[in-house]
Parts: structure tokens; sequence; C-alpha cells
């Protein structure tokens, strides 16, 4: 029999023993200090115990951290920290894996690995990865600052004709792509130092040929309301909210708001405080009259037949259109709202001339020459307001007032369609109910407990004639 090697002997003595010793060994190599020459991501490691490893590592997690990464954004650049994109380790539990390197195994495996260490280093690597949402919201809070918007082409109108204005194009930030861009390049491709990544964008096209525009020639709906009788005030408030709608184009299939187009209603946006509706009476609110001017473009948009995606109604008639014929504005639960229902864009012309606004409507007209429309207001109810009188204990015997009220109206629009002047269609545009305010005697009764208990009295009985003569003698009395 040939002579056997040292390490061949080695192996057989021990074959018998190397189950039992492997699992002791393990469980010994948890409490026991990596070997010299263990490293983890350049970190030596050699001599710790795998607790003191994972807190030596831990730090230098932290301390990467403070690394910048320059994200490159067209001709902008932004240098966030890893921490601010939430920087993490993913494989710490290397530590253990580095602890138990040469005492783990059979016999032999723990033996090679010592000898391996004699004459080269064991370097573990670290896997790096980023909080998905952290740099998500780096993405949409920073690097979108950068963002521009295509201007879309115009036109601007010189008498009866139009003038085309080219739009720009815009550039805006592919936000996922730029996200997984981020996160591949510190998984991937970062090797410790400041790198960086261009992250990608796409070009924003206007909207808007010339040959397209071009349809823009007819005027497909008019109309015009007049303020004559209304303050400056009021005045400058119908004249701004015409200003910033003014030479709007819609495409097809585009909706308009109306409130989204003329507000914020602050000083700041050009209005003043003016005299507008609330419940059934006349205050005075920042930006009081642009309800004239969303009512006059309300009419010029019927007119053209473009589809109504929402009206309301005022909680009154008002004064310069018939009822059922406004179209009012209230915070975001009242707005008019219509839609571009044609095949070709439109152009919104607004003006005011002499206190009076106008709104016109072009674009392409289909409609045959023939045919035209009419627009009637009918009224369908009344609701009279009634008289209610109230005892007013705060108030001493003599105060009345006298608050007018307002009859209730439901009304209907209804559009007419002539051909060649013969009337051959009447279609319902809206119907509108305007609230009834009761008519209120307020009269005070304090004073006298006698007086104030015939006062009272008197009141209790909602008769206006009565109310009146015993206020009478009750001051006849008092004097």
């Amino acid at each position: 029999m040939k002579k056997m090697t040292w390490l061949a002997a080695l192996a057989l003595g021990l074959a018998f023993t190397a189950g039992g010793t492997q699992a002791q060994a393990a469980d010994a190599a948890s409490n026991s200090v990596i070997h010299t020459g263990v490293y983890i991501d350049g970190i030596d490691v050699s001599g710790l115990t795998a607790a003191e490893a994972r807190e030596e590592l831990e730090a230098y997690v932290e301390e990467m951290g403070a690394e910048t990464l320059t994200l490159k954004i067209g001709d902008h650049q932004l240098q966030p920290t890893l921490s601010e994109l939430g920087l993490e380790c993913t494989n710490l539990d290397v530590t253990e894996e580095a602890v138990q390197l040469g005492k783990v195994g059979n016999i032999i495996q723990r033996y090679k690995d010592r000898k391996d260490l004699e004459h080269e280093n064991k370097n573990y690597q670290l896997e790096w990865t980023l909080d998905p949402a952290l740099v998500s919201e780096y993405v949409a809070n920073e690097c979108t600052q950068f963002d521009q918007e295509a201007v879309d082409a115009g036109l601007e109108k010189n008498g009866n004709s139009f003038t085309y204005v080219p739009g720009t194009a815009g550039v805006l930030l592919d936000t996922d792509g730029a996200e997984a861009a981020i996160i591949n390049y510190i998984e991937n491709e970062w090797d410790y130092t400041e790198g960086s990544v261009e992250l990608p964008a796409a070009i924003d096209e206007p909207r808007g040929s010339e040959e397209e525009l071009s349809s823009i020639q007819d005027n497909l709906g008019t109309f015009t309301t007049s303020y004559k009788t209304s303050s400056s005030s009021r005045s400058a408030n119908i004249a701004r909210g015409a200003e910033l709608i003014d030479g709007t184009i819609l495409y097809p299939g585009d909706t308009f708001s109306a409130y989204e187009a003329v507000s914020p209603f602050t000083s700041a946006n050009g209005y003043y405080m003016a005299g507008s509706y609330l419940n059934g009476e006349t205050v005075d609110s920042m930006g009081g009259g642009i309800c004239q001017v969303s009512t006059t473009l309300y009419n010029a948009v019927i007119r053209a037949e473009l589809e109504i995606v929402e009206r309301s109604g005022h909680s009154m008639p008002v004064s310069y259109v018939d009822p059922a014929d406004d179209a009012a504005i209230a915070g975001t639960y009242k707005d008019l709202k219509f839609t571009n229902n044609l095949d070709t864009p439109i152009y919104i012309e607004a003006y005011t001339s002499n206190k009076t606004v106008t709104f016109s409507i072009y674009g392409e007209e289909t409609r045959p020459a023939n045919r035209t429309l009419k627009f009637t207001s009918t009224t369908v109810s009344t609701t009279p307001a009634p008289t209610q009188i109230v005892a007013d204990a705060g108030q001493p015997i003599g105060y009345i007032v006298v608050k007018n009220g307002r009859t209730g109206l439901v009304a209907e629009l209804y559009k007419h369609v002539y051909v060649d002047g013969v009337e051959q269609d009447v279609i319902r545009e809206n119907k509108t109910t305007y609230q009834m305010f009761p008519r209120t005697i307020t009269v005070g009764v304090a004073g006298d407990p006698d007086l104030s208990n015939e006062l009272q009295a008197a009141v209790a009985t909602q008769d206006e004639a009565q109310v009146n003569a015993t206020l009478a003698s009750c001051l006849a009395r008092m004097q």
C-alpha cells in the first residue's frame, strides 16, 4: 500500500469525529473573533466579534451617507447626499459569515480557509441600495423644479383677422425613469466616489400647428351684457375677469373651467371688493361682479352650441340677463364648465367697452347658413315672499328694522332652432330655481315688562298692522 500523505492521514483520523465537531464549531464561531486577514468592503475586521464588526459597518454606512450624488437634469444639477436618498446596506449580516470563516465546515474546509488567509486576504463586499420612497420624494420635490411645460401656439386677433403665434417646446422630467436610474446607479455602478447620473427627460411638444389654427375664422356665437350702473370696483373686476379669459384656445375635447381661469380672487390678481349675492342679499366680496363675466360667456357658448358640462344659477335673478340666462361662480361648488365638442379648435375673445362686456367664440362654422337660433326665458312658477315678524329682546322698544324679501322663481331657458325662418325644434337648455327669501320685520321688545309683554303678544300674531298699532301705543305711553 502506498504511503499516505500526512494530510490524508489527518483527515482519516478525524473523520469519525467530524460530524460532532462541525456543529460544535459553528456554535463556538458565533462567539469568537474574526480571523486575521478578513475585510468587509475594505474595512479590516480582524479580531472583532460579529457584533463588533456590525457596529463598525453601521458607522461606515452612516459615513457613506454623507457622500453626494450629482443628478444632471439638462443644464441643471442637484447634489443630494446619499442619506437624503435613504442609503441602505442590504447584507450587514455578512459579519456572521466573516466570523465563521475557518471555523465551520469539515476539518479539511476549515484548514483550507485558514491556509488561504495566510496567502491572501478575504474581502467581503457590501451590497447597497436606496429607499425607493425617499428617492421618489426627492425626485418629485426637487428634480421636477426644472420642468418647463410647452407653451402652446396661439393667435392674436387683429380686427377681423388672426395672426399665428408659434408655440415653444418644453422639457419634462421622466420621474419614473429618474427614480430607476438613481437606484440602479447605486446598486450596480457606484464605486464609492461622488458619481453622477443623467436623469431622463422628455420633450413636451406644444399644441397647435399653423394649419390647424388656420381653421379659426368664423364667429360661432357672441353675447354682450351691460354694467352701466356698477361701481368702479365692480367694473374693474369684470374687466379683469374678461382679460384673464381673452385669447383662450380650446382644442377638440378640451374642457374649460371659468373658475380656474379667473381665480384666485385676490388683490394680487387684480381684484377689488365689490357687491355680490349671498343668501338673498348683496354683500361686498373680493371679485364681486365676476358672475357677470361667466354669465356673458355662458350665453356666447350656448350660441356656439358647445357642450355645457356644468352651470349653476344664482340664489336670485340678476339684473343683466333674463331668469335662467345666468351662470354663477361661487368657490369651487358653482362653476361654468364647457367642452369643445367640435372637430376643430376654438378661440375665445373677451373685451369691455363703454361699461359693456362681450364674449365671442371663433372657430370653423359647419352649421348651415339658413339655420338660426333664438333663446327665450320662461317663468314656470313663482313663490311669493311672506312676511316674518321677529321679536328682538336685545333691542329697546321702538327699534324696528324691515328687510325686503324676494319672490322665489322657477324659470327655464329654451333654444329655438329655425331653418329658413321656420321653427324646426325647441330644446330646453336648463331649468333654474331661484330661492324665496321672506320679508322680515325685527321689533325690539326690551324695556317696561308690561309693554314688552304686550308687544311680544302682538308679534306672536304675525299681523303687521296689529304690531304697528301696538308699537305706536307703547311708544305713546312711554312718553
